[in-house]
């Protein structure tokens, strides 16, 4: 296919009425952050995103890590008891809570059989980094405190909230702390520096995000851009040795496709394991809406994870 049929393939597939609404709501596509635009959309993300949250056989149980809100997401049938993922929503730093999480931690719960931890961690401008860090750190103090061993745990996040996933992962190493098993990554924010040349090839190809967008984030949740290469907000320049196994998956059409691209890269070259899931007809966190490559991505992440306990 080439990259007029996909960008027809995927105008064909955002038509569907549901998605026409799922795609006003999550597209991250504003050209600036004004004070009323940003609360609007945080108000229609949180709103409008039960109508994404896939129907599914799931036990939803909020509870509270000081200040910040979580939710404990259980399958009905478990696959392990000791096993569970913390995971990270996305939405730049700027939006999104824990009803937007609940789409992908669902999704999440039933294709891996753990029970799936969300939260709502801080949101720039009111609170830029290391706000989000250092509620990320919070939740995973409260699980690993005697609930679960780090090692048995995963970590994930799409966008944003898989540079919350990897930045956590580099803090507990800083630390000296023990590691997740794996990380799970979905169309992770890798380079807050915008340079890469995916965010110029595919400026007309994926329908969530635009490069506009992602420069104000980053502005928004760094305060200073011109520390955007400092690794302690784009792990992509950092420590990345001795990471655990990172599983990685992306659409070939979206901006952020070579933040994929070269984490893999900078892993490998660094002594670790990653492996990159790559969509040909995928879009910025596609695997969050409800179509057909989506449900077949989750099939492919579920078989991934049962590897994965099969040596655990």
């Amino acid at each position: 296919m080439n990259n007029n049929d996909n960008i027809l393939h995927n105008t064909f597939l955002l038509k569907h009425p549901l998605l026409n609404v799922l795609k006003m709501i999550t597209s991250l596509s504003e050209k600036s952050i004004d004070e009323a635009s940003l609360t609007k959309q945080r108000q229609n993300m949180e709103h409008a995103a039960v109508l994404a949250v896939p129907r599914a056989d799931v036990d939803i149980e909020e509870f509270m890590v000081g200040d910040i809100m979580c939710e404990q997401i259980s399958p009905k049938n478990k696959k392990s008891e000791d096993n569970a993922v913390l995971y990270a929503h996305g939405g730049g730093y700027i939006t999104g809570g824990i009803a937007y999480a609940r789409i992908l931690a669902v999704k999440l719960c039933m294709a891996t059989g753990f029970t799936v931890y969300s939260f709502a961690y801080s949101l720039a401008p009111e609170k830029p980094y290391p706000a989000a860090l250092n509620d990320a750190e919070a939740v995973w103090n409260y699980l690993t405190e005697g609930r679960y061993a780090p090692e048995k745990l995963l970590i994930a996040g799409d966008s944003a909230g898989g540079n919350l996933a990897l930045c956590l992962t580099q803090r507990l190493k800083a630390c000296g702390r023990t590691l997740p098993a794996r990380l799970l990554l979905f169309s992770p924010w890798t380079d807050m520096t915008a340079s890469a040349p995916s965010y110029e090839q595919h400026e007309n190809d994926d329908p969530i995000l635009t490069k506009s967008y992602v420069e104000e984030a980053a502005r928004a949740y760094l305060r200073d851009v011109t520390r955007a290469k400092d690794p302690l907000f784009s792990p992509l320049y950092g420590d990345l040795s001795g990471f655990p196994p990172v599983y990685i998956m992306v659409g070939r059409n979206e901006i952020l496709l070579d933040d994929s691209l070269r984490l893999k890269q900078a892993i490998e070259e660094q002594g670790g394991v990653a492996d990159i899931d790559i969509e040909e007809n995928g879009w910025h966190v596609y695997m969050q809406m409800p179509v057909p490559i989506a449900g077949k991505a989750l099939n492919r992440l579920a078989d991934y994870v049962s590897g994965f306990i099969g040596n655990n």
